[in-house]
């Protein structure tokens, strides 16, 4: 029997039973791999299916990512609004102290109004603070949803554990072992 594909000597008789027997052993064990392999690329349903598995892992770990970066940054944005009205807040107190030494009046009035424009601010991002919450709770599938409202919550520690898991996801798919 010759290999031709391994670039060994063709192999001539044995020199006796114990290296006839070697020989029987070392082409049953090549002949073994060989069918192993064709048998693992004739297995379409199986690899097809090990394919549709990592895709579905990957697509959930996208999804997570993206609800993530979602409810960052609705707290981002409600963070800045009640920023920003707190210093319109501020701002108007002190204006209105400083109008109300000129006079006393007409500084009540454009304090209450910019009172008023800041708690309209702040009432408007806590509204769409509240309008995310509740797209979250509506859109976000029952197991996966007391995960998103923890994330919408607590956004710096969400946003930690999903680069994390981002990462690991990036290099299991980038370096896949072999």
């Amino acid at each position: 029997m010759t290999d031709r594909t391994s670039g060994e000597p063709p192999v001539t008789g044995a020199k006796g039973p114990d290296e006839l027997r070697r020989q029987i052993e070392r082409t049953r064990s090549e002949l073994g791999d060989t069918v192993e392999e064709l048998a693992g690329k004739m297995d379409v349903k199986g690899r097809a299916r090990a394919r549709a598995a990592d895709l579905r892992d990957k697509a959930g770990a996208m999804t997570v990512q993206l609800r993530s970066s979602a409810a960052q940054a609705g707290h981002t944005v409600h963070d800045r609004a009640t920023q920003a009205g707190h210093k319109v807040q501020d701002k108007a107190v002190q204006s209105g102290h400083k109008v109300q030494d000129k006079a006393v009046q007409s500084g009540h009035k454009v304090q209450d109004r910019t009172l008023q424009a800041g708690h309209v601010t702040q009432g408007k991002a806590s509204q769409a603070s509240a309008a995310l919450e509740r797209r979250a709770e509506h859109s976000v599938p029952r197991p996966a949803r007391p995960l998103v409202m923890a994330a919408i919550r607590h956004p710096r520690p969400t946003l930690i554990v999903g680069a994390a898991v981002a990462t690991v996801v990036v290099v299991s798919w980038r370096y896949p072992k072999k």
